[in-house]
């Protein structure tokens, strides 16, 4: 890891806690969907960190290179499921709250392919990779996704 400190010891407890949300959540919905969440969100934030992370998580359960390359382009890709393309057009709706409220053309296509559950799922799941994009990039983090998979493994232990 190369970051300004290690914000796993300098607040261990919340850091665990951090973490264990972040498993729990993305473990509620199909990982393919969330991979593609992760990177979309990543791509925004401009997170080098996450994008790595993710894109080489996403490629190790089967990803595709052209739907992992394609994903800023993902409105003019064809290799996108309906589902999929809700889900992206949430993400960066949400991702971009701060360039103005224009999320409900969003919302709608959203209420068409997710349950109330799967909404709330994948608006946590959001919100969870939004706030890894802000300690990676405020910190300095870049960690090799091999040290990032040890951590996961110590919380869930």
């Amino acid at each position: 890891m190369t970051a300004k400190f290690d914000l796993f010891a300098a607040a261990p407890d919340l850091a665990k806690k951090w973490m264990g949300l972040s498993l729990a959540v993305s473990s509620s919905l199909e990982p393919s969907l969330v991979h593609l969440v992760e990177i979309r969100a990543s791509q925004i934030n401009g997170c080098a960190n996450c994008i790595n992370l993710h894109a080489t998580n996403a490629r190790a359960k089967g990803e595709t290179e052209q739907r992992i390359y394609l994903l800023s382009a993902w409105r003019e890709a064809p290799c996108y499921t309906d589902r999929e393309r809700a889900a992206l057009g949430w993400t960066e709706a949400l991702t971009r709250l701060s360039e103005g409220h224009t999320h409900q053309a969003a919302y709608e296509d959203l209420k068409t392919h997710f349950s109330e559950e799967e909404q709330v799922k994948l608006t946590l799941m959001i919100n969870i990779i939004n706030g890894w994009n802000r300690l990676s990039v405020g910190f300095g983090l870049f960690m090799d996704p091999q040290a990032v998979k040890a951590a996961q493994a110590r919380v869930a232990a």
